[in-house]
């Protein structure tokens, strides 16, 4: 039984989801080998051929595949794929934009947002906003699954895997990279950081979230926010924390001026801890806070970043 593993990288370093990924692929059991496709990706490589437990590492290094078009990425994980038991990828924009897609090319079902592992072929994925879970038995002989990474944690990077090179090229023509937009920021990303502080629709205007932005750089976190906040227009919809945003599991969330509508729920309720500022005792965000503080968050945020 062999498992094949599709790395999130931006070409130049490999993303933490990958490490998570090949902790779901650990649990499976059975050899762990990476795929690396990309253009100039040998520091990618590298760092996927450290990653404790992979017994290989293949760079597709191509510029057809600098940008990770689904299309051609596709294609290239459906031909490859035919030789495991087992594709994984994070369930990220990226995975789930090409793995349908090898999905269709081998006529096999995908498991979607697993957060757990039972056996080689059952698995736990959440529905229902993730107020119930499914345990779901795959017959295939090829499982295609993508993974929730915020419900694994990564593996260490003391491995040396063999890295071999694929001359596979798979162009399908179908798209092409136009641009893309960047948000550019001195915080971390949300689906990466160990502390997040997130605001709703309680802030009451997008200028109130400057000291959420204080707090956070005092404590080295990201910046979310409910998806309330979002549509009102206070912050831009790359900072949602949700179900239709993203979904985080750090060792620290703080929900301030958020009810906590299921919607939000579903995205953050696996963090380590949560705190929660409200000044409604009734929210519904207090029933999954490990510290509630019944307060008006403009004068208890004020204070915080004083003292802190």
């Amino acid at each position: 039984m062999t498992i094949l593993v599709i790395a999130e990288h931006n070409n130049a370093s490999l993303k933490d989801d990958t490490a998570k990924v090949v902790a779901a692929a650990t649990a499976i059991g059975g050899d762990i080998e990476i795929l690396v496709a990309g253009a100039n990706c040998s520091d990618a490589a590298t760092a996927a051929a450290a990653l404790t437990g992979v017994s290989k590492v293949i760079v597709a290094d191509h510029a057809c595949y600098e940008h990770q078009l689904a299309e051609n990425l596709g294609l290239l994980v459906a031909d490859l794929g035919k030789n495991y038991s087992h594709v994984l990828a994070a369930a990220s924009t990226t995975g789930k934009n090409f793995l349908p897609r090898v999905a269709a090319l081998l006529d096999v079902a995908q498991i979607s947002d697993v957060i757990r592992v039972d056996s080689a072929d059952t698995f736990g994925r959440p529905f229902y906003a993730g107020n119930a879970i499914a345990t779901v038995k795959s017959t295939d002989s090829i499982k295609l699954l993508t993974i929730r990474t915020s419900a694994f944690d990564s593996v260490d990077a003391t491995g040396s895997a063999a890295v071999e090179s694929s001359d596979a090229v798979h162009d399908a023509g179908l798209s092409t990279f136009v641009s893309a937009e960047l948000t550019k920021s001195e915080r971390p990303e949300l689906g990466s950081a160990k502390i997040i502080v997130s605001g709703g629709r309680g802030m009451q205007n997008g200028e109130n979230f400057a000291m959420l932005e204080t707090l956070a750089d005092k404590l080295g976190a990201g910046v979310g926010a409910s998806r309330a906040a979002v549509d009102a227009g206070f912050v831009p919809n790359d900072m949602q924390v949700g179900q239709t945003g993203k979904i985080v599991a750090p060792d620290l969330y703080i929900a301030v001026g958020i009810s906590g509508a299921i919607q939000h729920l579903a995205g953050m309720k696996d963090s380590k801890v949560i705190v929660a500022i409200n000044k409604d005792p009734e929210a519904p965000i207090f029933q999954v806070a490990d510290y509630g503080l019944e307060a008006d968050l403009f004068n208890a945020i004020p204070e915080l970043n004083e003292k802190l």
